[in-house]
């Protein structure tokens, strides 16, 4: 068996990398090797489970610390020294891609198949008894444009996960079929096993806790009583979030088993950047190149925002580098706050060539303001003659 790759170096972090660092370079691998970028990529698909794996457990304090400690035998199937994972105990992980597998490792069920982009789970739910266990949360990544961001949305969104198989009805019995009292358990749900001198009890292989087996599995389910389907789901993505939000839809991330409650579904943004502004968390920032005529004499010009046009006047003298606001012309605030402000950065942008007619008046000029003579500022005139 080929040795694991160490987590740091999948994710391209240090040993002591912050957990922004971490999200950071764990979101850039993920976008790198998601499958729905590398349609039929095998390769891409497995260090796209890779890098998930590892963000997994370095994202988790304590799974963190105890892959320090132990390396990945602190989660090998029976190790004593992992912590619990979303999986159950020994630390086991989700499978990106198959929404069935409580362990993370195996066989994957596709790329997002059907059109769904899920990168994680966030874990499944406990058992409860009679054998009830509550349905894992999912995740959805949605990338969203700036302007989409700023103004909100509402957004149908497509993708696979395990629901109520519809011939069982989640039972996991061949209509007409019935439980029976498990032949191993006796209908207790737990077994005694004997270890030499000592005897402990443990959960019954057979049944699961329950204490009944199905009679005669369903046909399509196999026993299971959900089926791996399609579903749709519309989310309202609200004005001002930024990439890393993350909204919750109650309910529909995956079926219980036996009864259990459905896990959450979980939208994490991603807001792809943006050709003309910088987000800086309310703020907006972008740079204007202006004429230098303009710059000089002044006046007023039209200026883009994400709500339209806007209008900005640009004072006589205007020196390059000058930073201009507009209220209020920035992203929306989540809480209900003030919107943020737009940041202008105004570039004088100097002509590369001149018309015969443009270079004599420009020549006249300088003689007249005295720049033929002078052709650097007073101010820095006077703190550089010493170096002449």
């Amino acid at each position: 068996m080929a040795a694991q790759q160490d987590y740091y170096e999948l994710l391209s972090v240090e040993k002591g990398a912050t957990e922004e660092e971490l999200k950071k370079a764990y979101r850039k691998k993920a976008v790198q090797f998601h499958p729905d970028k590398n349609p039929g990529n095998k390769e891409a698909e497995e260090m796209f489970k890779k890098v998930s794996e590892a963000y997994e457990v370095l994202k988790d304090p304590q799974k963190r610390a105890a892959y320090d400690r132990y390396g990945h035998a602190a989660f090998q199937q029976g190790g004593g020294a992992g912590p619990r994972g979303p999986g159950g105990a020994g630390g086991g992980f989700h499978d990106p891609f198959d929404i069935f597998r409580d362990v993370f490792g195996g066989q994957g069920g596709g790329g997002g198949g059907g059109g769904g982009i899920f990168e994680e789970m966030f874990g499944g739910g406990g058992g409860g008894r009679g054998g009830d266990r509550d349905g894992a949360d999912l995740r959805y990544d949605l990338e969203i444009s700036l302007e989409e961001a700023a103004k909100g949305l509402e957004k149908e969104i497509s993708f696979r996960k395990a629901m109520t198989c519809e011939r069982c009805g989640g039972s996991g019995a061949e209509p007409g079929s019935k439980k029976v009292t498990c032949p191993t358990c006796k209908g207790h749900g737990q077994v005694r096993r004997s270890g030499g001198i000592i005897t402990f009890t443990q959960t019954c292989p057979t049944c699961g806790g329950s204490g009944q087996k199905i009679e005669k599995a369903c046909n399509v389910c196999r026993g299971e009583g959900r089926t791996a389907k399609t579903t749709k789901v519309n989310v309202r993505i609200p004005a001002g979030v930024e990439t890393g939000s993350r909204l919750r839809s109650s309910g529909n991330g995956e079926a219980g088993l036996a009864g259990g409650q459905a896990g959450d579904l979980y939208i994490v943004i991603n807001v792809r950047d943006h050709e003309l502004f910088e987000r800086h968390g309310s703020d907006l920032f972008c740079e204007i190149p202006i004429k230098f005529t303009l710059a000089t004499l002044g006046g007023s010009i039209e200026v883009p925002t994400l709500f339209g046009k806007a209008s900005l006047k640009i004072p006589a003298g205007t020196q390059s580098g000058t930073t201009f606001r507009l209220r209020g012309k920035g992203m929306p605030s989540l809480r209900g706050g003030a919107a943020g402000d737009q940041l202008l950065r105004v570039h004088v942008e100097v002509p590369q060539s001149l018309s015969s007619e443009q270079k004599k008046i420009l020549e006249e000029f300088a003689r007249v303001s005295g720049d033929a003579d002078e052709p650097m500022s007073k101010s820095f005139f006077e703190k550089a003659k010493k170096f002449f």
